[in-house]
This record gives structure tokens, sequence and C-alpha cells, in this order.
């Protein structure tokens, strides 16, 4: 299987090939569901296409609290179905689909009751273990042990003594979100798939009822395209019931959005070897290890403002740091927080439930012959979603096709994973770089980490950090724009790296850089380059100022005074 490469003249390429003949199926959306549903069609052998607005993942699926899990708390909802599913998914992916990018992660659950709490919440852990490993993939990850006080302390020095009588510790699993749906669609388009960014559905073509296409337009060039197909899936998670408006037809389900924000602090301002879970009066708090930084989300609150770009009010700021700071002994500030982002969960509603009421569970629909719309969910079970979408698109084909094959497909990157990790040593002394640095590396890409090292082999002086944002080197910058199809400076600061909230200038100390970077690679002139530097700068003023409001609705007109960049 070849590797695809995501450059411009693919992009070009794959919008005229999918504008040429009639498509089996064509997904709309590119987060991890749309993505996972054109993996899941090509490897059936179905000619496929894939068009995305904006970026990949550049919605929900790139903001997301970054955890495969099992959904613990669901447990307590009695929820069996969708847990037993959900920790057959995590071990899959730790196991055999995705080891570079899905890691184990240790949580600590703080308990503030003696007795029966442990019995109660210990019993719920012990069942999330035991159902782990019956489903045949869940025997990777340690499993959960009873603390006394003293040695959660040990283990969490950063709690306060009294915020604790005991503790539990259980393991799940985390993700860069936004570089795995970038790894989905590379590795569908490896397959076989036509993958296009920045190319929106304007209307879709119909012949009598049936839907039988989209049109599309390139945002970046201006062109339009008729793309036919046989099948229309609609993945486009918040924004569900504006595409289904294109068509004029009212859904059988809606999808709302509920808006989650996290911070992000360096990590030496909460001293400890392990994440937290906290109880809040609504929902549960994570402080979740990240590299040198640590994440603690999220809120959940109603959100019909702007979908693109949701907006983190300074409410929403003080609410996770008043509940963090509740249990550390050095309470955390304003001044600590890195990167601020926030991200819409696509609930599914009916005409009158309340947000508290949504679903967390997926549905599938065939609103139009020739369309099907898959929405709800949750990040983890993105695979059996996309499945799901995918059976129900090939009923109405006129022929035989086989079954879904993702449970054995890895993700590019995936083979040989292990044996490059086992050499990172050998590979650090035959390129020069620190091992930490390959590890990194491997920990990004797997076994394409080879791609890397080849245009650092080609240039040296690409194997250096970029400036501001040591923990990336400046090889990954260019990797991305000619390999990942990153197409603006935004997509590289903000999703294919997460320099936007790992560093506190946010990524514009280091974005002339990567623009000067990206230019060769996409073309750009000294003007393309000023706008690009330009544009970031402006949509880091804007989050600032949104993050200085007191609420939603002035958080979203401040975040509205940087407009996406067009290109002329």
């Amino acid at each position: 299987m070849r590797t695809a490469t995501l450059g411009p003249a693919a992009r070009t390429e794959a919008l005229a090939a999918m504008a040429e003949r009639e498509l089996d199926v064509l997904v709309v959306g590119a987060g991890v569901v749309g993505a996972g549903t054109v993996l899941d069609a090509v490897t059936r052998g179905l000619s496929t296409g894939l068009v995305e607005a904006r970026d990949w993942a550049s919605g929900t699926s790139s903001r997301s609290s970054k955890l495969i899990h099992g959904g613990l708390r669901y447990l307590e909802m009695l929820d069996f179905a969708l847990v037993r599913e959900a920790l057959k998914e995590r071990g899959l992916l730790l196991e055999r689909l995705a080891p570079h990018l899905v890691k184990p992660v240790p949580f600590l659950y703080p308990l503030q009751h003696k007795g029966w709490e442990r019995l109660y919440a210990g019993s719920g852990v012990a069942l999330y273990d035991a159902m782990s490993v019956s489903s045949g993939h869940g025997r990777g990850l340690p499993v959960h042990r009873h603390l006394t006080r003293r040695h959660a302390l040990r283990v969490a020095p950063a709690l306060r003594k009294d915020a604790l009588v005991g503790a539990l510790q259980y393991y799940d699993a985390q993700m860069d979100d936004a570089r795995f749906v970038a790894n989905l669609v590379r590795t569908a388009a490896s397959y076989g798939a036509h993958v296009a960014n920045g190319a929106r559905v304007t209307g879709f073509l119909r012949e009598g009822e049936r839907v039988v296409g989209a049109r599309v337009q390139d945002v970046e060039g201006g062109a339009e395209y008729e793309i036919r197909a046989k099948q229309v899936v609609n993945a486009t998670g918040v924004w569900t019931d504006d595409t289904q408006a294109l068509i004029g037809e009212r859904g059988q389900f809606h999808v709302r959005a509920s808006k989650g924000i996290h911070l992000v602090v360096p990590k030496d301002r909460i001293h400890s070897s392990t994440g937290l879970i906290l109880r809040t009066e609504k929902s549960v708090l994570f402080v979740i290890p990240w590299g040198r930084h640590w994440i603690i989300g999220t809120t959940d609150t109603d959100w019909d403002l702007d979908k693109a770009h949701p907006a983190a009010s300074s409410a929403d700021i003080d609410y996770l740091l008043e509940h963090v700071n509740s249990v550390l002994n050095t309470p955390l500030g304003r001044d600590d927080v890195e990167g601020v982002y926030a991200g819409l969960r696509p609930l599914l509603a009916g005409e009158s439930d309340a947000t508290s009421k949504l679903s967390r569970e997926h549905t599938v629909a065939h609103p139009a012959p020739g369309l099907v719309v898959v929405a709800g969910g949750k990040y983890t079970t993105y695979r059996v979603m996309a499945k799901d979408a995918v059976d129900e698109a090939v009923h109405a084909l006129d022929r035989r096709v086989a079954d879904c094959v993702t449970e054995d497909i890895p993700l590019l990157g995936a083979e040989g994973y292990r044996a490059l990790w086992n050499a990172r040593a050998r590979i650090a002394d035959r390129t020069g770089l620190h091992v930490v640095r390959v590890e990194h590396l491997l920990n990004r890409y797997g076994s394409m980490t080879e791609e890397l090292l080849e245009l650092v082999k080609g240039d040296s002086s690409l194997g250096e950090p970029l400036t501001g944002a040591e923990d990336y080197l400046r090889a990954e910058v260019v990797y991305a724009a000619s390999h990942e199809g990153a197409r603006h400076l935004d997509d590289i600061l903000t999703r294919r790296t997460r320099i936007s909230i790992e560093t506190f200038d946010r990524g514009t100390r280091c974005a002339r850089e990567c623009a000067d970077l990206m230019a060769p690679v996409l073309g750009w002139d000294t003007d393309r380059i000023e706008r690009e530097v330009e544009h970031y700068r402006k949509r880091v003023e804007a989050e600032r100022e949104s993050q200085r409001q007191p609420d939603d609705l002035t958080a979203d007109a401040a975040r509205l005074g940087a407009p996406d960049i067009v290109p002329r």
C-alpha cells in the first residue's frame, strides 16, 4: 500500500477525479466520523470521495478532551452497552489500529467519604476493568488499584490533604484528536479514496426525490464542481441540520450543540504523576497529562451561536479554575493558563429535549433516497458510527458489497511502529537527533517518521526546533503542508501541531517562521505570507478578547472580530 501524500497537487487531482465519474459514496464532512466513514467505504472496495469545507477536524474533532475512553460515568447511568462498545474500541486502537497515536493514561479519583464511597466507586471501576477485559481487547492496560490518602498524596502531591480520604487509580487512553483525524484521512487516501479539504458543499444534486450528488465549491480557487454519487453521507456533526437544510428535508432528528471548554497549563503548575478526575455538581472534571502540559476540562453548556468558532468566556474559565482549585494545594490563576480552546459536542435532540437529557448515542437515518445522515456519538466509537453509516448506504447499492473490515486496518504509521520504537536509540545515533526528539516523532508519525527524517537529511536546518515552540521541529511544518493537507498557517499552528494552545504567546512568535517554511510548498509569495501571519495574529487577539468577556454573547461577538482567511 502506498502512503498518500496530501499536497496541493493531490488535492487538485482529487477534486477533478471526483467530478469526472460517479462515485459509489461521497462523504461530506471530515471530522472523525466522516474520515472514519471514508476509510470504511473505500476498504470495502467502493469508489469513495470526501469533501470538507475547511480543514480536517477543524470543528469538534480537534477540540475534544483528547481521551479515548469507555465513559466510566455512563456506568452510573447504567448504559452498559455504550460502555462495552467504547471499551472494545479503546482496546482496538491501543493494540492494533493506532498504537503510535493512542496511549494509556492514569487517572486518580479522590474519595471524599469513608466507607460507602470506596465501595460504590470501587465497584464501578472494577466493573469497568472487567468489561474491558471481556471485550477481548483490554489486557494492555493496568487494572485499577485502591490507594490510602498517604499513598494518593505521594502519587499526586498537588492535592490538598483535606480534599480526599483515599483514592482510586485507573487507566484510560488519550490521543491528539486532530492528528488522529488527519491520519485517518491519509489512510483512506492510501487505499484509493479521493479527499479534498477547502471544498464546501453548496447544494445537493437531485433527480426527482433522489439525491444523486453535490455541488462543491473549491474555497481556495473558486472553481465549482458537480460530484455525482450513488450515495451521499452527511457526517457534518454540529452542522448536520444546516447541511440537511440544503435539500429542504426536515430531519428525523435534530443535532444540538453543547459547548465544552478546556484550559492548558504548564506541567510544573500541578505536581502530580497522574491525571485527575473530579466530580462537579453537573458532571466530572478531568486534569489530563499532555506532554509538558496539563489539559483541564470540561464545561457542558448549551450553545446556539457561531458554530465555526465557539468562544470561551471569562465565566467559563473561572468555572474551571474554581473547581480545580478546590482540590489543589497551590491554586491556579489566569496567569498560569497557556491556552484555552472551546469545542461543540453534537448531541441528538428531539423537538423539546432539555440539554441535560440529550443523548451521547449515535443514530443513522436515510431521510431521502440517496442520502444517509450519521450524527451523535462520541469520539471513541467513531469506527462503529462509520460502519453503521456505510452499512446503511450499501443497502441502496445494486450490488453485493463486502462487510466492514476496519477492525483489521491499522492506520498509517502503525505498522512497524513498535520495532522503530525499540530502535529509537539507534535512530538517534544515525540522525544526530536527541533520542527525546525521535520519541516525539515516533509518537506523532509512527513508522512515517522515516519520511520526516528524509526531509532533514536533505536539509539539516529542518532538524532544528521552531523558535518559541521548541517541542516541534521545522521539518514538521514542511511535512504538514506537503503530506498532510495543511493549507493555511492556522492549520499548522492549531491542528497539525498544538502550538496555539501550548505556548503563552499562542504561536505568534513562530508564526512567520512557519509561514516561510510553508511558502515554497504551497507556492506563496511575500504578500500571501504577510496575510497569513496577520490573519493568525488577529485570530489570537480575537480569542484573547473573547476570553475577557463575561458571557457567551459578548465572547462570540469578540471572537468573530477576526474573520476567516479567504485567499484571493
